[in-house]
C-alpha cells in the first residue's frame, strides 16, 4: 500500500504556520490530502487536539505500512519532507549553504514576533499599512538585509534565497504574504523575490482557496 499524507491546516487566510510545510510539501510532487481546521471558533481547540496533542495546526500524517505517524510542528514537517524526499532538494547539498538555509529558517521560526502581531497574515486581502513601531521596523530591515544578501549571493542559480527553492523560502513564504497585504516598500531585489514566490502555483493556490474563506464572510473575532 502506498505511502498516505494527510496534512491538517488551519484557515488558509490566517495561518502563516500552515502554509509554510503546504508549500514544502507541494514541492515534493507527492499526492496528499487536506483537512482544513477554520480557526478563532469555540470548537477550534477540541478540533486539533484530535489530531495533534501539540494542541496546534499545522499537523501532517504519514500513514505507511499500516502504522500512522504524526509530525506536529512548521518546521519539523518541513525537515521530515525534505528527509522523505531528498530529491525536492529542499535543502541546499552544499553543508556551509545548508548551514546557512537552516540558519535562516529556524530565525524565523523564533523569531520577529513585532513583525508577526502588527502585520498578521491576511493573504486574501490588501490592508491599510498600520503605523509601524520601532521593533516592526526592526524586523523588516533584519528581514530585507537577510533576503538581499542571500538573493546576491546564491539567488542567481534559481531566483530563491538559496538558489533552487528550498525550505527556507517555505519559512519566509507568509512574511512575503506580509508584505504585499500591507504594502511594505521594498528594495528592488526583494520585491523581485517576493513576486517569485507570489507566482508560485502552490501560493496561487492557497491564494485562490483564502479568496474563498473571505469571499464566504470570514472575518477576525473582536478582541
Amino acid at each position: 500500500m502506498a505511502t498516505q499524507y494527510r496534512l491538517i491546516i488551519g484557515t488558509r487566510n490566517w495561518s502563516s504556520w500552515s502554509l509554510r510545510p503546504y508549500l514544502a510539501l507541494r514541492a515534493t510532487g507527492a499526492k496528499f490530502d487536506e483537512v482544513v481546521i477554520g480557526l478563532d471558533r469555540p470548537q477550534t481547540k477540541a478540533e486539533i487536539l484530535a489530531q495533534s496533542p501539540a494542541g496546534r495546526v499545522p499537523v501532517l500524517k504519514i500513514t505507511e505500512a499500516g502504522e500512522t505517524t504524526t509530525v506536529f510542528d512548521s518546521l519539523a514537517i518541513c525537515e521530515t519532507l525534505a528527509d522523505r524526499f531528498p530529491q525536492a532538494g529542499l535543502w541546499p547539498q552544499d553543508w556551509r549553504t545548508r548551514a546557512l538555509a537552516r540558519s535562516y529558517a529556524a530565525e524565523m521560526h523564533s523569531g520577529f514576533a513585532a513583525l508577526r502581531t502588527a502585520l498578521p497574515m491576511e493573504i486574501a486581502r490588501t490592508l491599510p499599512q498600520p503605523q509601524l513601531s520601532d521593533a516592526v521596523k526592526a524586523d523588516i530591515a533584519r528581514i530585507v538585509d537577510a533576503w538581499t544578501d542571500a538573493l546576491t549571493r546564491y539567488g542567481k542559480d534559481g531566483g530563491f534565497l538559496f538558489g533552487r527553492f528550498s525550505v527556507a523560502d517555505c519559512m519566509y513564504g507568509p512574511v512575503v504574504t506580509r508584505f504585499r497585504t500591507y504594502d511594505i516598500a521594498l528594495p528592488k531585489i526583494v520585491d523581485a523575490y517576493c513576486t517569485r514566490m507570489m507566482a508560485l502555483p502552490a501560493m496561487q493556490d492557497w491564494l485562490t482557496e483564502a479568496q474563498k474563506e473571505v469571499a464566504g464572510g470570514l472575518k477576525r473575532p473582536q478582541a
